[in-house]
């Protein structure tokens, strides 16, 4: 059974005088949201979000793998790099279930110097695979696993140096919600990096991109995985995810500054930077 790690979390505690705007709410929103090319009411996509992640968590990395043709791993080293951890910084990565990018970072910020890596999920099963491929590696200090949403996370304002989503932001309901709490959680100085697929690539490669995306990977799910709506719902997301330069604005909106984007491997994927100041 998957353990609630939001129950033990300690390290970065909300106190009572921390105020903040609880954009779900308790009761149900109105509205709609984007679940795929589907259209679905906004309470209901968290639920159909946490059950696709559910579903994959095991073979996560073969997904992306499936996804970005193993480029994924190089686009992950880039994001490291461009975050340039340093020894004892607190990093915080959202949506990030299976530690890639945590244990990737975690060597840099150096344990034994008080820096740490706080892994929050919405998906339990995504975070007891992180957990288990950590421990197998021999990662028992300088990291915690955090259950939580990325739209109102359960952490203190003002308390991580760094915050980093990768292939996660498209899977939330509100995306201005989630970049909100990215700058709430960081201290003033703090680094902001997102890594998404984006729903364009360069011209030349689009046709390709387009067959292989919608014919060949939901195919390829379905053999490898035995889960086609899966990844048939991976590709939609990718294709409702705004494009770079309308993500820029609103991160700029959220209030964060210094916003750029880059392009990696002709468009396919992009990173965006931005700071808390």
């Amino acid at each position: 059974m998957a353990r609630d790690y939001g129950r033990v979390y300690s390290s970065c505690p909300m106190n009572g005088r921390e105020t903040r705007h609880n954009p779900l709410g308790d009761e149900a929103r109105d509205g709609e949201s984007d679940f795929g090319f589907r259209r679905v009411p906004e309470t209901d996509k968290a639920p159909l979000v946490r059950a696709v992640f559910d579903s994959v968590a095991g073979r996560y990395d073969l997904m992306n793998d499936l996804m970005s043709g193993g480029i994924h791993r190089w686009w992950k080293a880039e994001m490291v790099a461009s975050l340039n951890p340093r020894p004892g910084q607190r990093l915080l990565d959202v949506a990030g279930g299976t530690g890639d990018i945590a244990c990737r970072a975690l060597p840099r910020l150096m344990p034994d110097k008080g820096g740490q890596v706080i892994v929050c999920d919405a998906t339990h099963q995504m975070l007891e695979t992180g957990r288990s491929r950590a421990l197998d590696d021999g990662i028992l200090a300088g990291i915690e696993w955090l259950c939580g949403d990325a739209e109102r996370l359960p952490v203190a304002d003002r308390c991580c140096d760094l915050y980093t989503i990768a292939f996660g932001l498209r899977n939330v309901t509100r995306i201005e919600r989630a970049l909100a709490e990215a700058r709430r959680v960081l201290k003033p100085g703090g680094r902001f990096l997102c890594l998404e697929f984006t729903p364009a690539v360069t011209p030349l490669l689009q046709p390709l991109y387009d067959l292989y995306s919608f014919q060949v990977l939901p195919l390829l799910g379905q053999i490898i995985t035995g889960d086609r709506d899966a990844y048939t719902y991976l590709v939609e997301s990718i294709r409702r995810f705004p494009a770079q330069s309308a993500l820029s604005e609103s991160i700029a909106a959220a209030g964060l500054d210094r916003v750029k984007f880059r392009n990696l491997t002709g468009g396919v994927a992009a990173l965006h930077s931005a700071w808390r100041l």
